[in-house]
C-alpha cells in the first residue's frame, strides 16, 4: 500500500471529519494509497497543537501557507471559511496537490470560476464535500435510477431543512455575513440539494425562479451582548426548477426550521414507480413500482446492505447501518481511487462550479422576481 501525505487545514467540524476519514480509510478499504496525516493548519497555534495531537499529525502550523508548500503533502483538505477557499485551493493546485475542498467552493461566484479554472490547468484531482451523494443507499438509488426501475424520471423534489439558528436569541456568526460566506441557507444547505438534484437525474438545473426570506434580521453581537448585528444573507431559500433533460420539479432549505436536525428529503418520481429517501433515516430508501395486482401495491424498504457500492467494507450484514463519518469516509476513498487510477472524480471543481450557478441564479432570481436560465 502506497502511502499519501495529507495535510488538513482548519481543524472545525469538516476538518475533524476529513481527519478521521483519513486515519481510518486504508483499515477500511485496504486498497491502494494509505493517507499519512502529515500537518494540521489552524489560525490558533495552541488549538493546532492539540489537533495535531487529538488527531495523529505530525506536524502543526498556525500557517496555511505552510501546508501549502510542505513537500511531504500531496492531498490538502480546505475546511475553512467559504471565503477563504479560493485562495488556498488555487495555491495547491498551482503546487501541484490535490484538493479536497469543503462545499460551497467559495463565496462569490467569481472566486468559483477561479479555482475551476486553475483545476483545469493541473493533473490534480479536486472534489467538492457533497458528501450526501457518497452514501451506499443513494449510491444504489442512482443505480435503480439509471436502470429504468422507475421508468423515464418525470420530478425531482428535495428540501433540506435544520434548526441550526431558528432561536432569534443565538448570536451572530460568519455564516449569517454575505461578505464572509456569500449566501445563508442557499450556499450552506441548498448546495447539497442541488449536488444531490445533478448527481440523481444524470443532468444539471437549467432554469429556476426563487424565493429567499431573512426571518432573524439581527443578531446579538458575539464580541458585545449589549450590540446587534445585521443579517444580510438568507434563513430560508426555495426554487422551482427545470433541468436539461426536461425534468420538473422544486428545491428548498431552511436554517431557522424549529425540529429538523439533518432534514434532508428528496424524492424522484418516475412514470413507473417513486423513490423516497431521508437523510435521519440514512440507511435505507422506499421504492415504489407499479404491480400488476393493485391490492399490494404499496412503497417498500431497501436497507443499505453488502451489495451496495462501499458498504461490505465496513460491514458484513445488511441493517446494521453506516453513519455520518463513514459516509465521509466514502467520500474519501472515491477520491484516493481517482488519484491512484488517473480516473474522473465527481463533483469535481468544474461539477461544483455548475452547483455554483444554480445557487446564484436562485439568489438572483428570488430578487429580481422572475425566472431565469442558467448558462454553462
Amino acid at each position: 500500500m502506497k502511502p499519501i501525505g495529507v495535510g488538513v487545514i482548519g481543524t472545525g467540524f469538516m476538518g475533524k471529519a476529513h481527519s478521521i476519514a483519513y486515519s481510518a480509510s486504508a483499515s477500511v478499504f485496504g486498497t491502494g494509497l494509505r493517507p499519512k496525516l502529515e500537518i494540521v493548519c489552524d489560525l490558533s497555534p495552541d488549538r493546532a497543537s492539540q489537533r495535531a495531537t487529538d488527531l495523529g499529525f505530525s506536524r502543526h502550523t498556525d500557517k496555511w501557507q505552510d501546508v501549502v508548500n510542505d513537500p511531504k503533502v500531496e492531498l490538502i483538505s480546505v475546511c475553512t471559511p467559504n471565503n477563504t477557499h479560493s485562495e488556498i485551493a488555487i495555491a495547491a493546485l498551482k503546487k501541484g496537490k490535490h484538493v479536497w475542498c469543503e462545499k460551497p467552493m467559495s463565496s462569490s461566484m467569481g472566486d468559483s470560476q477561479k479555482m475551476a479554472e486553475a483545476s483545469l490547468n493541473t493533473n490534480s484531482k479536486t472534489i467538492i464535500g457533497y458528501n450526501y451523494t457518497k452514501n451506499p443507499i443513494v449510491m444504489h438509488a442512482k443505480e435503480i435510477i439509471e436502470k429504468g426501475t422507475i421508468g423515464r424520471v418525470s420530478g425531482f423534489f428535495c428540501r433540506y431543512d435544520v434548526d441550526n439558528e431558528a432561536d432569534g436569541k443565538r448570536p451572530w456568526s460568519w455564516r449569517m455575513s454575505k461578505k464572509l460566506s456569500g449566501t445563508g441557507a442557499n450556499g450552506d444547505i441548498l448546495s447539497h440539494v442541488i449536488s444531490i438534484a445533478h448527481y440523481l437525474t444524470n443532468s444539471k438545473i437549467s432554469r429556476v425562479v426563487g424565493d429567499i426570506s431573512i426571518i432573524h434580521n439581527k443578531r446579538i453581537d458575539p464580541k458585545n451582548n449589549e450590540k446587534t448585528k445585521e443579517v444580510d444573507n438568507d434563513d430560508m431559500v426555495s426554487a422551482l426548477v427545470h433541468f436539461e433533460n426536461g425534468v420538473h420539479g422544486h428545491i428548498g432549505a431552511s436554517r431557522v426550521s424549529w425540529g429538523k436536525k439533518c432534514g434532508l428529503t428528496w424524492e424522484v418520481h418516475g412514470t413507473e414507480g417513486t423513490i423516497c429517501y431521508n437523510q435521519e433515516r440514512l440507511n435505507e430508501i422506499k421504492l415504489f413500482t407499479r404491480q400488476q395486482d393493485s391490492s399490494t401495491d404499496g412503497f417498500r424498504t431497501i436497507l443499505s446492505g453488502p451489495d451496495h457500492p462501499f458498504y461490505s467494507s465496513f460491514l458484513p450484514n445488511g441493517g446494521h447501518g453506516l453513519g455520518f463519518m463513514d459516509v465521509k469516509i466514502c467520500e474519501l476513498q472515491g477520491l484516493l481511487n481517482s488519484i491512484e487510477n488517473d480516473e474522473p472524480t465527481w463533483p469535481s471543481f468544474t461539477d461544483g462550479l455548475a452547483i455554483e450557478k444554480v445557487m446564484e441564479s436562485v439568489d438572483i432570481s428570488a430578487i429580481n422576481k422572475k425566472w431565469l436560465s442558467i448558462k454553462y
